[in-house]
């Protein structure tokens, strides 16, 4: 049995739209935009601003220490004059559960959200953010917990809190019920506002207007919700696009992918990764076995965490060739990509706009080494490349050679990176890449091949991208560093476009904390 479930794409698309009311007549009625965020207090003007990005930080019980508490205490010393913050997703670990917000969410970023002095009494779906907070949604935000496992999971939390087990995996009775904790923590779920009752809220609550058309308007303090699990929002001249990159990332069928998935091989990996994982967790289980070693315990838990990811990559490797050999295709959410194309061209259209970004969760390009080569990792590559490769033909030579994004944001590989794309010959090329998924849990390495990705067949393989700049986990024994982060993003004024990164680190090596800012640099 895997530790969590993931629903389809299909029920992904369906249950969010759902508590969007997606669809629904009174929007064209009113003439809403059921993507777009307007943010109160944009200047409106090519001003200099700067914002805050994190991911995959949803770490929660440490005995100890927290990582993801002395990274939200760096973002604090560095960002206190940060416009937003952005998050490249998996706010909550493991499941994505309501369980896990007070102490895994709410805690740890208490001084950006209202009443965060007595964070305990906060409810996780009646936030109020300070400050702008955007995130996007990780492939944990939408994990479940198998039935029998979280019964499991429940009958035995105090017992094995008593005991100090290992197995302590920070999961409760049930999980994220399709990423609907998600969804109640940070959109404006219209699924609960009753019918006769929608116009009125709808009239409120989307109240700005953005090239003519009406749009939720985010008020610092006031209302703090996002319209839609996909949306763009703007901040002084700077447009930001976020998606959902958990529904078009199922691997690529064998017709479309370069690489030939052999199943027989699948299995007997897969196979041998389910056996490591289950002496893994065998060792944790037992109490009398148990060290008191919080980095010790990080580092075991980072071990299962990634077997776990390894072989459900492998199971959608899987399912999809199956799904070729059957005549089909894998699911994929066309409408979202169709929107992001929309408004990445309007975008470039738009006078008024002098700068692209881009945030979601699963990179394209990373050197991460359990992620570099996961299906999942090719799939959005894919379809991202697709995407791009309309834009570029929509605006012909109006972008005149420059990259199609400023800058592109994702998580989900467990460190931090930036990469820059080559010249591919696609809508991709040049887009600088960072990778900011090491904000509190389980750090990884750099793959041992290096940091250039290539890609091609044998014949034809070319540079696909460079890394400039790695951070996780590096070292060994003594030697052993932990460094866990985030990014500060600063835009200059005017135009043309520029903007620098600095990275805030909590480095953990030896039993102890040093926290420290690396030099600033454009990527």
């Amino acid at each position: 049995m895997n530790l969590a479930s993931e629903a389809g794409v299909a029920t992904k698309i369906c249950r969010m739209g759902a508590r969007v009311r997606w669809g629904h007549p009174e929007f064209a009625r009113l003439g809403i935009d059921p993507c777009r965020l307007a943010l109160e207090g944009d200047p409106g003007t090519a001003e200099a601003f700067s914002f805050l990005v994190l991911g995959d930080s949803g770490s929660g019980r440490r005995r100890r220490h927290s990582p993801q508490r002395k990274v939200a205490e760096q973002l604090l010393a560095h960002g206190a004059d940060a416009s937003f913050l952005l998050h490249t997703g998996d706010v909550v670990y493991l499941v994505g559960s309501s369980e896990q917000y007070p102490e895994n969410f709410i805690r740890p970023y208490r001084e950006w959200i209202e009443g965060g002095d007595d964070w305990r009494g906060l409810r996780y779906d009646q936030l109020l953010f300070r400050v702008p907070f955007l995130p996007v949604l990780g492939n944990h935000d939408y994990y479940d917990l198998p039935f029998p496992l979280g019964l499991l999971s429940g009958l035995t939390a105090l017992p094995r809190r008593l005991l100090g087990s290992w197995i302590d995996s920070d999961v409760g009775w049930h999980g994220s019920f399709v990423g609907q904790a998600w969804a109640n923590a940070f959109i404006d779920v219209l699924a609960a506002v009753p019918e006769a009752q929608l116009a009125g809220h709808l009239e409120r609550t989307r109240s700005a207007t953005v090239q003519g058309r009406r749009c939720l308007l985010y008020r610092p303090g006031a209302f703090t919700r996002l319209p839609h699990r996909y949306y763009a929002a703007r901040w002084a001249g700077v447009d930001v696009f976020a998606l959902d990159s958990n529904t078009f990332n199922e691997p690529l069928s064998p017709q479309a992918s370069a690489e030939v998935d052999d199943p027989a091989l699948l299995q007997s990996r897969r196979h041998d990764l389910a056996a490591r994982r289950s002496s893994l967790l065998r060792s944790l289980a037992d109490p009398w076995s148990a060290d008191d070693d919080d980095d010790l315990l990080d580092d075991r838990l980072a071990e299962a965490e990634q077997l776990e990811e390894d072989i459900r990559d492998i199971d959608k490797r899987l399912a999809s060739g199956a799904a070729a050999r059957a005549g089909q295709s894998p699911a994929l959410d066309q409408e979202q990509l169709d929107w992001f194309v929309e408004a990445l061209v309007s975008s470039w259209h738009d006078p008024a706009v002098r700068g692209r970004l881009l945030v979601l969760h699963h990179p394209p390009v990373v050197t991460e080494a359990s992620k570099w080569n996961q299906g999942q990792t090719l799939a959005v590559r894919h379809h991202l490349r697709i995407a791009l490769d309309r834009v570029a033909a929509a605006l012909g030579e109006q972008h005149g050679g420059r990259p199609l994004l400023d800058l592109a944001i994702a998580g989900h590989a467990h460190c931090l990176e930036v990469l820059r794309v080559g010249p591919t010959g696609h809508g991709d090329a040049g887009i600088p890449w960072l990778i900011c998924g090491g904000s509190g849990y389980s750090l990884r390495r750099q793959r041992p091949e290096g940091p250039v990705l290539r890609e091609g067949p044998p014949s034809a393989v070319r540079e696909l991208a460079r890394s400039s700049l790695f951070l996780g986990r590096s070292g060994h024994g003594s030697a052993l560093c932990r460094s866990y982060s985030a990014v500060r993003v600063d835009v200059e004024a005017g135009t043309p476009f520029r903007l620098s990164v600095t990275p805030l680190v909590a480095e953990r090596t030896q039993g102890r904390w040093r926290s420290h800012r690396l030099p600033s640099f454009a990527p």
